[in-house]
């Protein structure tokens, strides 16, 4: 299409304008043919050229323009100007990005370009999106949840990364940078802050010499509020009605018993608060210039609750942040965490790298998994208790990576490496069900224990760029990894319905294991081994049109290792193959860039979890391959300055096809029909159905102004606007309860900075829309997770 074409062409729709942005941005980069021939641009409006950002989404440091790669980099500023915690706040930044807070384990799952798995939460499934902290991976979930406090940046890679990042990139990978210590700076940074739900926050960092070779870091974080779900009060039938609903349902006279309300919550903790704190010591150590070492300790303390499931219609009378609440929350994790990076320049042509982590995890949590949706009419009749509750989880993680590479520039641009991963686990999960109350009768329950499951993975990988010219640039690489599971000693063991034994809900003070305690193991146990390795690659051509413009398409393999299920079953691996054309260029001068990817990605034998009930009453966690998926689409993102004092960004996705393959699924979550295939109770034919968390258009908004004032004081008010159409919330595709509609939602701020103190105030879902994360109606009633209402705050802080 010629520019003059397009100067007649007009955006409708945001999809017609998703679209017209990436011919835009290629027409660009081909208006010149050649570095040669390029005539010089005009330059920007003063102030008004973009910094270079530098990232290392390479494994080596470049220029995020000049980086063939499609990589969002949020540097400090922009985490703070939009009050970065979690990743549930990063995923508006980046295109073709979600995350979800899930149920149960309260852990971040996240979905890129359509993939994406609910059930990576647990240590039974592992994500398709890696993240890692300063290089190093963080196997769990849980990793992800921790505050993100005292950043350089964060780097989102999408697309499959398996070539350098590894297994369990299958279609991107996060990579969060820690502010490192430096050499001969003492200086320091401290803020606070309040706002409604009783929030309260603190921060700070301080950076301080230690000598002329080595420096010192020191950085903490605290965060909390109050629950966003108040309590309802139980609504008690009269006795008379009691006592003809149990006799009804075919109980006895002389074993009726009154409701006793006080089995309900109505006070202490509510769901969705926060209480979080982590500290990070930093050291650097550089005795040379050929030598460096960094190494850092963070500790990591939760003492919040879980998020809740909600009616998404409520009961009458009743606030949609409310439930019936018969679990009280409760949630209690620590993480400790050490990370090294070793650095030697052996010559001018090759640098070595050794790079360590190891990680501990403990948590525990009770969970209302039942969310309230039925009161009951007797003790035992009209609803079901169920409590979800961690009784222990344990995890320790460890990881050594060689990397060698060249430096400089030079015709051939190479790297090798070699990995090696440990982790070993260990968990108990109880899930008492009583009919009615908790003092009401088994429907069922069970408690799954697992003492030790070990993954051990091993790989060996190199990437080289040919730098044919000085614009033509082919790079190849591949990555062989081997992977080994085991499973030691686990069972899942279930009520036996023994008449001899008191019907109490399963808890810590019960082992299940022990005769005499009502419970059953299950056969065959969860006992197994699983081993399997891939090769994963690359090849990627890219162009430097001229030094503001490139151009570059590539195929890359993610992978995603099998495993181990209840019973000692085995399921296989996952792969991605990600077809991809995309630009980058710079405008105006340095003041507008525009970056785009066109992508079409092949997924197969996509890993289905979910919670199942067995043929023969048992219950446990089903993974199953499933034939996979076809999706395409494209991302824009782009960044506009005005002047020194106006900056916008924009982050478009557009997705217009994500079809699942052939899939009979299965979940307690959801009412499904009865299945006829057999080992499932109930299940669902979904082959064609749409990938959940995959809005068709995505768009995120920001505009922020600065007012220069007297003696050096800056105003700066901001806005940034995120809209999605439509998406849902399974591969079920159940109807509206299982659907997110379109929506917009807002966030506004104000920052007056003087001199090295600022006061920072924020409304953040200005309009306090819903916006559903997770749904399921397992429970007859619509219930669903959502992002959080409205909060308003204030920071304040100093540097010095």
């Amino acid at each position: 299409m010629k520019r003059s074409a397009l100067r007649g062409v007009r955006a409708s729709s945001p999809i017609q304008l998703a679209i017209l942005v990436l011919l835009t941005g290629m027409n660009a980069s081909h208006a010149q043919t050649t570095p040669s021939d390029s005539a010089p641009e005009a330059p920007a409006a003063d102030g008004a050229k973009m910094a270079e950002v530098i990232i290392t989404a390479t494994k080596r440091s470049t220029s995020l323009q000049k980086t063939p790669v499609a990589v969002t980099a949020l540097n400090a500023a922009s985490l703070e100007d939009n009050h970065v915690q979690t990743l549930l706040d990063v995923v508006n930044l980046v295109p073709g990005f979600q995350a979800t807070g899930q149920g149960d384990h309260g852990v971040i799952t996240m979905t890129m370009r359509g993939v994406g798995n609910d059930s990576a939460k647990t240590e039974y499934a592992d994500p398709e999106v890696a993240t890692f902290v300063d290089g190093i991976y963080s196997p769990r979930p849980e990793g992800a949840t921790s505050l993100l406090f005292d950043l350089d940046a964060i780097e989102v890679l999408r697309g499959p990364q398996g070539t350098l990042w590894g297994r369990n990139s299958t279609v991107g990978a996060v990579n969060m940078q820690t502010a490192k210590p430096v050499l001969g700076q003492t200086s320091g940074t401290v803020e606070a802050g309040a706002g409604d739900y009783g929030r309260l926050g603190a921060r700070g960092a301080v950076n301080v010499p230690l000598g002329d070779t080595a420096a010192m870091r020191i950085a903490f974080v605290h965060e909390q509020h109050d629950g966003y779900v108040d309590y309802q009060k139980l609504p008690v039938p009269s006795q008379e009605s009691q006592r003809a609903a149990w006799l009804a349902s075919g109980g006895s006279a002389s074993a009726f018993q009154p409701i006793n309300p006080n089995q309900f919550v109505v006070g202490g903790p509510k769901y969705y608060a926060q209480d979080q704190s982590a500290v990070r010591l930093s050291l650097l150590w550089q005795p040379s210039r050929s030598w460096k070492w960094n190494v850092a300790y963070e500790r990591f303390a939760d003492r919040g609750t879980l998020p809740m499931n909600l009616m998404q219609t409520p009961r009458p009378g009743q606030d949609r942040w409310s439930a019936l609440i018969d679990t009280a929350p409760s949630l209690h994790r620590n993480t400790d965490s050490l990370r090294s990076r070793v650095e030697y320049t052996v010559n001018d042509a090759m640098a070595l790298s050794y790079i360590a982590g190891y990680s501990k995890f403990d948590g525990s949590s009770t969970f209302d998994q039942d969310g309230g949706v039925s009161v009951p009419t007797s003790f035992a009749t009209g609803a079901t208790y169920q409590a979800n509750n961690t009784v222990s989880s344990h995890y320790t993680n460890y990881s050594h990576e060689l990397e060698l590479q060249s430096t400089g520039k030079r015709t051939l641009d190479w790297q090798l490496g070699l990995y090696y991963a440990a982790e070993e686990n260990s968990i108990r999960f109880d899930i008492p069900v009583f009919n009615g109350t908790q003092q009401g009768t088994v429907a069922w329950q069970g408690s799954f224990i697992q003492p030790k499951e070990t993954v051990k993975s091993s790989a060996a990988f190199g990437q080289a760029t040919w730098n044919i010219g000085e614009a033509l640039h082919l790079t190849g690489g591949a990555r062989y990894t081997h992977d080994r599971r085991t499973n030691e000693g686990g069972n899942g063991y279930t009520w036996n319905y023994d008449a001899s034994v008191p019907q109490v809900p399963v808890s810590p003070s019960i082992d299940p294991r022990l005769p005499g305690q009502g419970y059953s193991p299950g056969v065959p146990s969860n006992d197994g081994v699983y081993t399997g390795s891939k090769v994963t690659g690359l090849a990627r051509l890219a162009y430097d049109i001229d030094r503001n413009n490139m151009v570059y398409a590539s195929v890359s393999t993610g992978y995603k290792s099998g495993g181990l299920q209840d019973g000692g079953k085995t399921y296989g691996a996952e792969t991605l193959t990600n077809y991809e054309i995309g630009t980058k260029s710079s405008l105006l001068g340095g003041a507008l860039q525009i970056n785009n990817a066109l992508f079409y990605e092949k997924f197969k034998d996509f890993q289905f979890s979910a919670p199942v009930t067995n043929p023969d009453g048992t219950r446990g966690l089903a993974t199953n391959n499933a034939e996979g998926a076809k999706i395409y689409g494209l991302e824009s993102e782009i960044t506009a300055r005005f002047g020194r004092d106006d900056r916008l960004q924009m982050a478009l996705a557009y997705t217009p096809h994500a079809k699942l393959g052939h899939l009979i699924g299965g979940s307690n979550d959801y009412a499904l029909p009865k299945c006829a295939v057999p080992g499932i109770s109930t299940c669902l034919d979904v082959t064609g159905n749409e990938m959940p968390h995959t809005p068709r258009f995505s768009a995120q908004v920001q505009y922020q102004h600065m007012f220069r004032l007297a003696d050096g004081a800056t105003l700066t008010p901001r806005l940034s606007t995120h809209y999605e159409t439509a998406s849902w919330l399974s591969v079920f595709n159940l109807g509206e309860g299982d659907r997110q509609k379109a929506y917009t939602r807002s966030d506004i701020g104000l920052r007056y900075a003087h001199d090295k103190w600022w006061v920072d105030a924020f409304v953040r879902n200005v309009g306090d829309v819903n916006v559903k994360t997770s749904a399921m109606n397992g429970f007859g009633a619509w219930v669903a997770q959502y992002l959080p209402p409205r909060t308003v705050g204030i920071n304040a802080g100093l540097e010095f």
